[in-house]
């Protein structure tokens, strides 16, 4: 009973670590990208050791890895959380949306761990095998939707889940990728009020006319 009693706290102990190097390094592979992140730096950030980082991750490939790993799960969890059930479906296609858009904005560190990820070429992704399974209860939640639009004839027919999920997914991450460029050029933060909100009500309405239109 003692065993078990003393192995509790060095399991959380243990939890709280891996997830605090974790968050560290999803700062520092965000900022500086792959090629650009060092062990040492993400160990300095952190109250643990180089040797931990190795200890827990094996390296700093399969610490990216778990970092690429936990940010996507972080998104499908966002998603998971809608409750669309009583909504209508053009009303629901437009939650879908509009929350998207709330987690991109508010998580800026996965727009950019997957613009790093696309210099790479998907990868360090494509070692991830759960990634494909995490991405389909989006495209199955959004199908549903489709399905009870189609049924009673509020939405078109000719669309497809995926394609909504992209249509969402490309709006969402140009607002975060070209914040500063596109900011820059036209004199406006376009994360700052009222233009994120004004933002976040167009790709509502993109995406509900869109999916309506004859």
């Amino acid at each position: 009973m003692s065993d078990q009693l003393s192995d509790a706290p060095r399991a959380r102990d243990a939890e709280r670590t891996r997830r605090e190097l974790l968050d560290v390094a999803s700062e520092v592979f965000a900022d500086v990208g792959y090629s650009g992140a060092r062990v040492d730096e993400i160990a300095a950030r952190t109250r643990t050791t180089k040797r931990m980082i190795y200890y827990y991750f094996g390296g700093k490939e399969q610490l990216y890895i778990a970092v690429l790993e936990r940010a996507y799960r972080g998104i499908r969890e966002a998603e998971r959380r809608i409750d669309v059930a009583g909504l209508a479906p053009v009303d629901a296609l437009r939650a879908i949306a509009e929350a998207t858009y709330d987690h991109h904005v508010q998580h800026s560190e996965f727009i950019r761990l997957v613009m790093i990820e696309n210099i790479h070429r998907g990868e360090f992704l494509r070692q991830i095998d759960t990634l494909r399974e995490l991405g389909l209860p989006a495209v199955d939640t959004l199908e549903g939707i489709l399905e009870r639009g189609r049924a009673d004839g509020s939405v078109r027919g000719d669309i497809e889940a995926f394609d909504v999920h992209m249509l969402i997914s490309s709006y969402c991450v140009f607002q975060v990728a070209n914040q500063h460029t596109f900011g820059h050029l036209f004199d406006r933060d376009i994360l700052a009020e009222p233009t994120a909100s004004r933002a976040r009500a167009m790709l509502g309405d993109v995406v509900a006319t869109w999916a309506t239109a004859r």
